[in-house]
């Protein structure tokens, strides 16, 4: 067995990258912590004249029809702030991070890490109908950049910090690590490998340990249900179809409403004031509509609020997060859609068949996460490490996935990515393995190798290999067995006239050549050649002695890909359901020694057949009716 292969390609750098990264979990928890505080503060400057941190509802208020301009005060802060400080400001977060990750080179500057959470507090403290999980990723994420910034590191890895950064952010503002593990997965890092993985692992790990000393422990809304019966995996199929409808619903109002927004004849910075008159009018009819909402999401799971109050809240959020959202303000999406979600789930509770009407909220919320972000298994386990109820994990595992098969057969994007490709990037969310990865250069490369020696003559060379009878278009020159070079038509026309007798050796002078090594993967190779303009590489046994091995080209490097297509698209069929064999033993609908390509052949010798057992059966007929 070759020692350079193996499951995984990393180094010990990657124990340098988690050391920074567990560092970025603690200071994402702290910072998740002052945006919770600067929110609440923000909250009672606005809607009861306090300077407190105190949690307190916006549902409290008593300012009557002065309510409404509340929210259209914070609208204008957040647009003078996203005008004259940084636009980043704006959205709900999470797209703005995979923007920075994906084409950006996972860079955010000292604004962001400033200015996000500050209008995000003003935006929430003054009654946006939004969560805090985005934009403390957003934040935590900004953390993770500028720590990386220090250090003397890619644009790889400065992405599994800002990552970690932003999953640690909501570890802590949730108590969910596992769930933030699987968003990175799901969502941010697009890829699965030791170098991302475990720094944003250790990082949730940190931010774990650390909440518990910051913002308590435990679920954030404990919750017991019965298990569902044999029936459970029918409803929960309903209720994913149904959640899968709302997040459609809700994602194509959105931007809907958003390209409503882009027509208006004045500046952005105007449109979250806008949006915010219709969360002061809403805020006014159902003041339970404003703000973070954690406080509903509760009373809607545990079944505190009464038909009438829950459709009447549900209507009303969805309305004004809807408008506020695309306006373009600061806001996150996870709580708004956790409430709506469990708001769906307490009206059909009580008709959905198979268990307890108790646990259908929480299965709700879960398919509605599952449906708009496209992240079922995080979903799943969101909900259950919000309420550690086991029972129902089950049931939210079915209903998140067919909600994410409804949204991904109907829609071409989430929520998150269509903001994303309006911005002109188009973002791939589909990845697997990459077959140059799975491959190393011995396995492709052509080992017969026409060579030429060094000692040969210029003149010698242009004739015999570069002539009419020429074969391919450079060739390694080698002294005693050893690469010095690859000669091809373009470097002996930049030869002199007087250098015509002189050996081809002489061209390559001290230069040392491009090789790949045998132990390389086929992606190493085949970015190089990319980088450095070439069609072609020797490929030699180690850098000390240049032994010649063989050469590997761009189509060698195709390869690997063969194999890939035949899994994606030739089709068959090895087994049927209803068979019909011969006296043999084979079924007549597949020949295993015929070739893919031969179906005509095949059927002749099946036709064949079933005519050698009719002339058989016809055979022993006669000689029953002669007996």
């Amino acid at each position: 067995m070759s020692d350079h292969k193996g499951d995984f390609a990393t180094d010990v750098r990657l124990l340098r990258i988690s050391a920074i990264a567990a560092a970025g979990g603690a200071l994402s928890t702290v910072a998740a912590d002052f945006l919770l505080h600067l929110i609440r503060l923000f909250n009672n400057l606005f809607f009861f004249q306090q300077m407190s941190a105190s949690n307190r509802s916006p549902a409290l208020n008593t300012l009557g029809l002065v309510v409404i301009a509340i929210p259209v005060i914070g609208g204008l802060l957040v647009g003078l702030i996203a005008r004259f400080g940084s636009e980043q400001v704006r959205g709900h977060g999470i797209p703005e991070a995979i923007e920075a990750i994906l084409f950006g080179k996972s860079k955010m500057s000292p604004k962001v890490a400033i200015l996000k959470p500050l209008a995000s507090a003003i935006a929430i403290g003054s009654g946006g109908p939004f969560g805090a999980e985005g934009p403390i990723i957003m934040t935590g994420g900004a953390i993770g950049s500028l720590i990386a910034q220090f250090f003397h590191l890619s644009s790889a890895e400065r992405k599994a910090l800002l990552v970690a950064g932003a999953v640690a952010g909501m570890t802590a503002v949730f108590g969910t690590p596992v769930a933030a593990v699987l968003l990175a997965i799901e969502l941010l890092l697009f890829e699965l490998r030791p170098r991302s993985l475990l720094p944003v692992a250790i990082a949730c790990a940190v931010a774990g340990f650390t909440r518990p000393l910051l913002l308590g422990s435990g679920p954030l809304f404990p919750l017991h249900t019965i298990p569902l019966g044999p029936i459970g995996i029918v409803s929960s199929a309903i209720a994913g179809l149904v959640a899968g409808a709302l997040s459609w619903g809700l994602s194509t109002s959105l931007y809907k409403v958003e390209d409503a927004f882009g027509k208006l004849p004045i500046h952005w910075m105007w449109w979250p004031a806008l949006g915010a008159i219709a969360v002061g009018i809403g805020g006014y009819f159902q003041p339970r509509a404003l703000g973070v909402g954690y406080d509903v999401i509760g009373d809607l799971l545990q079944g505190h609020l009464v038909l009438h109050a829950v459709v009447w809240i549900i209507v009303v959020k969805a309305i004004i997060w809807v408008i506020a959202l695309a306006s373009g303000t600061s806001g996150g999406v996870l709580a708004p859609l956790l409430m709506m979600g469990a708001g769906v789930g307490a009206i059909v509770g009580p008709y959905m068949p198979g268990g307890d009407p108790a646990v259908w909220p929480l299965i709700f919320m879960a398919a509605a996460l599952g449906g708009m972000m496209r992240a079922p298994i995080m979903a799943a386990v969101f909900a259950f490490e919000l309420t550690g109820d086991a029972n129902a994990l089950l049931p939210l595992l079915a209903a998140a996935a067919v909600a994410y098969g409804f949204t991904v057969l109907l829609m071409r994007r989430s929520i998150l990515t269509e903001k994303i490709a309006r911005r002109g990037y188009h973002i791939y969310r589909e990845y697997s393995i990459d077959p140059l990865e799975r491959h190393y250069v011995e396995e492709v490369m052509t080992r017969t190798v026409s060579t030429i020696d060094a000692k040969t003559p210029v003149a010698d060379v242009l004739r015999d290999y570069f002539g009419a009878r020429q074969k391919f278009r450079a060739y390694p020159v080698v002294r005693s067995g050893s690469l010095v070079g690859i000669v091809d038509r373009a470097l002996l026309d930049r030869a002199s006239v007087e250098d015509a007798r002189a050996p081809v050796g002489a061209l390559f002078g001290a230069a040392v050549p491009d090789v790949a090594l045998p132990g390389e993967t086929c992606r190493n190779v085949a970015a190089r050649l990319a980088v450095k303009g070439l069609d072609r590489v020797p490929v030699v046994e180690d850098e000390k002695t240049y032994r010649l091995l063989g050469i590997v080209s761009r189509y060698d490097l195709l390869k690997p890909s063969t194999a890939v297509f035949a899994e994606e698209r030739e089709r068959e069929q090895f087994r049927h359901l209803w068979t019909t064999r011969n006296d043999d033993g084979v079924s007549p609908h597949r020949d295993d020694d015929a070739p893919a390509d031969s179906a005509g052949v095949m059927r002749q010798k099946i036709s064949a057949r079933n005519d050698t057992h009719a002339q058989e059966r016809t055979k022993r007929s006669s000689v029953v009716r002669q007996d």
